[in-house]
């Protein structure tokens, strides 16, 4: 894959469900916490070039984020947290709430690759207080 992101995060629905702000949500937040992340010293790192995350829009939201092994082609750590589906739509019509959910969802996924990884997670926990 030829690109320079570290961080790319997409959504996929297993649920019939059609948002309307997600994907702007999403390219806001992979920028803001892109940035968190590089500055926290997380690349390079023996384990990973970039983590691919990605929001299976289901029926039930998890705590804690799916790890699939890091692929050898492209370098990256793929990893999956479900999230309600009627939990997003409910608030797909705020936007900025919209974006706050997603973002604290991130951000849990991003403090389980931190502790799963030792890698600075402190950065990823002083951007959730804000």
């Amino acid at each position: 894959m030829a690109h320079d992101r570290k961080l790319v995060i997409g959504a996929v629905a297993l649920v019939k469900v059609r948002l309307r702000h997600d994907i702007p949500a999403l390219k806001e937040i992979r920028d803001e916490l892109e940035s968190v992340l590089v500055k926290a010293g997380w690349f390079p790192n023996d384990h990973f070039k970039w983590v691919g995350l990605v929001f299976r829009y289901g029926r039930k939201t998890e705590a804690e984020p799916h790890f699939e092994q890091v692929t050898k082609d492209h370098g990256d750590l793929p990893i999956a947290l479900e999230l309600d589906a009627e939990d997003l739509l409910a608030i797909d019509s705020d936007p900025l709430r919209l974006k706050g959910f997603l973002n604290e969802a991130t951000l849990r996924c991003l403090r389980s690759v931190g502790e799963r990884y030792g890698l600075p997670t402190a950065p990823i926990r002083k951007h959730q207080t804000r």
